[in-house]
């Protein structure tokens, strides 16, 4: 039976500000991955989150970016490679130490936002982000955008490396994502985005903007949890797949 892991992004709030409805997005994937105080996320979300996932049974990972709360970590904040992957430790780090307080084993890192695309698109960056995450304890997995610099430096550094497609994310012809500042780079409509990766999961390839299709690697499908309606579209998502005859489990043990 072909399977795949649904992933979203998830703690992203911090205070009493919260972002998108976590709880009700942890019953339907199987894969959180948890903001931990850079672009989001404070020891108390941290933790909540942590609990929410184990209490759901599925599998939590850290989401570090940029210490940018104010932009959601979707600007690009000028630092050095070296600089980028201390500021991914300290993150992580963090993370672990509320997830053993929490009773809970982190199993992967996925960078978030502008840090997520810049290494993407440069290996020196990726390089770093793979070398933190060697770095850290735990044997942690790297959730990576498929085709990416960062996949490939992934690989390099000897990590256990895991593809991701986004399933609410337009793609440009050369694999790459659609800058969000960009037309028609967010998709909203469930059943389009249910049929693009349900034909995605059956080919390996994704709709391109502007027509055609480009070949991608993928074990896991992330929805953004802050999108308008993410909690809809994951249902959607996950029920069509599932109908199809689509296993939807973690890409990594509980």
């Amino acid at each position: 039976m072909v399977s795949i892991d649904l992933n979203a992004d998830l703690g992203e709030g911090f205070g009493p500000w919260t972002m998108g409805d976590d709880a009700a997005m942890m019953d339907v994937v199987t894969t959180a991955n948890i903001a931990c105080g850079g672009h989001a996320g404070d020891p108390e979300v941290m933790f909540a989150s942590l609990r929410a996932a184990a209490a759901r049974g599925i599998v939590a990972g850290a989401h570090p970016g940029y210490a940018d709360p104010a932009g959601f970590g979707r600007r690009v904040i000028p630092m050095s490679p070296d600089e980028i992957g201390r500021m991914i430790v300290a993150q992580v780090g963090a993370l672990q130490g509320v997830a053993a307080l929490a009773g809970v084993r982190l199993r992967h890192v996925k960078a978030h936002g502008a840090l997520a695309n810049l290494a993407a698109g440069r290996a020196e960056i990726a390089a770093a982000v793979a070398q933190a995450v060697r770095a850290l304890p735990g044997d942690l997995a790297l959730l990576a955008i498929s085709g990416t610099a960062l996949e490939s430096e992934g690989r390099r550094a000897g990590l256990d490396v895991v593809s991701e497609v986004f399933a609410d994310r337009a793609y440009l012809a050369n694999g790459q994502l659609v800058p969000r500042s960009e037309a028609g780079a967010v998709l909203h409509d469930p059943e389009e985005v249910a049929a693009r990766i349900l034909r995605f999961v059956e080919t390996g390839r994704m709709p391109v903007l502007g027509g055609g299709e480009v070949a991608l690697a993928g074990q896991s499908v992330c929805v953004h949890g802050d999108s308008p309606g993410a909690v809809e579209m994951a249902r959607v998502l996950r029920a069509r797949l599932e109908a199809a005859g689509v296993e939807i489990r973690p890409f990594a043990g509980g």
